[in-house]
């Protein structure tokens, strides 16, 4: 028994074969190109699968990780602001019509929750909260032990929450929490407090991040200030859904030892004091979180593996 994971971003794509208990059997990546639009990557996409397919013969079941909007039940993607083209694309039933095996499509940050609480850093563990701190900043939801999308599947978009009056705008709002803390959000930062042609026009994060472990004053407080909007949004999770542990992604896993410290020491100033503490780490999965990702919609959904019971 084998599962096709599919983890589909705007970047690069990664087409995988695994078993039901998270080990990667083998992985293609390529560059999404996604300026081409869907169909070009539906061929790449399919190509990679194909050609798995033809080494391990037909797959148990299909795991989808992408952005959303989407229609998770239905597996309809609905134009993801990374992924151009993809407008209404019922990407469940044309993976079903290919290969006529049970199919789930799953947002990237819950698949992230999932792979991280059957795998990771949380497992064990019944209430998490994953954070991509990614490019973007969303929430994916582990509650009372199920997968939590909400009433409108739109559960986890706090990279939308106005965190204050002003600030880098990220999202579509200015002082959203993903402009404070993210990838995208980053540079836009250091702009704010530095505003001027200083940092030059393709200042990215990582840019910032090296910088700031080359000793760079500005480029410290400025990943310092993103740090601390961190916590601060941690906390309002804390206080709001009291989990055990929180999850990040990306950044904290490339860069955890520049932001955790800060984001942890404002969590425990800003939140209420509880007979234990919440857990703030780096996702356990590190670099290799998007394949398990992929292959988790189909675990958890699909109850394989460490859900079978």
């Amino acid at each position: 028994m084998w599962i096709l994971g599919l983890d589909i971003g705007g970047t690069k794509t990664a087409v995988v074969a695994g078993t039901a208990t998270g080990e990667v059997l083998r992985r293609t990546i390529s560059h999404s190109n996604a300026q081409h639009g869907f169909r070009p990557m539906w061929t790449t996409m399919v190509g990679h699968a194909d050609a798995l397919i033809a080494d391990f013969g037909p797959p148990t079941a299909i795991g989808v990780s992408i952005g959303g909007p989407m229609d998770a039940e239905r597996g309809i993607i609905l134009s993801p602001p990374n992924l151009p083209g993809w407008d209404a694309i019922p990407l469940r039933d044309l993976l079903v019509e290919r290969y006529g095996v049970p199919t789930w499509v799953e947002h990237d940050a819950r698949t992230g929750a999932l792979a991280e609480w059957m795998f990771g850093a949380a497992r064990g563990a019944n209430d998490v909260v994953f954070l991509t701190f990614g490019t973007g900043m969303g929430a994916g939801l582990i509650l009372d032990g199920r997968l939590h999308r909400g009433w409108n599947g739109g559960a986890g978009e706090v990279g939308h929450w106005r965190l204050a009056r002003q600030g880098p705008t990220a999202f579509g709002k200015a002082g959203s929490f993903e402009g404070f803390a993210s990838g995208a959000g980053l540079p836009r930062l250091a702009r704010a407090m530095y505003p001027g042609d200083a940092w030059g026009e393709g200042l990215t994060a990582q840019d910032l991040i090296g910088l700031a472990r080359d000793g760079d004053q500005r480029a410290i407080r400025v990943v310092d200030r993103s740090a601390q909007w961190l916590g601060r949004g941690i906390a309002l999770l804390v206080d709001l859904l009291d989990p055990e542990v929180v999850v990040l992604g990306s950044l904290a896993v490339r860069a955890g030892d520049l932001f955790l410290p800060t984001a942890r020491a404002v969590v425990a100033r800003e939140t209420l004091v509880r007979d234990r503490e919440c857990r703030i780490v780096a996702a356990g999965l590190g670099e290799h979180i998007g394949d398990v990702a992929a292959l988790s919609a189909a675990i958890y959904h699909g109850r394989f593996g460490p859900m079978a019971a």
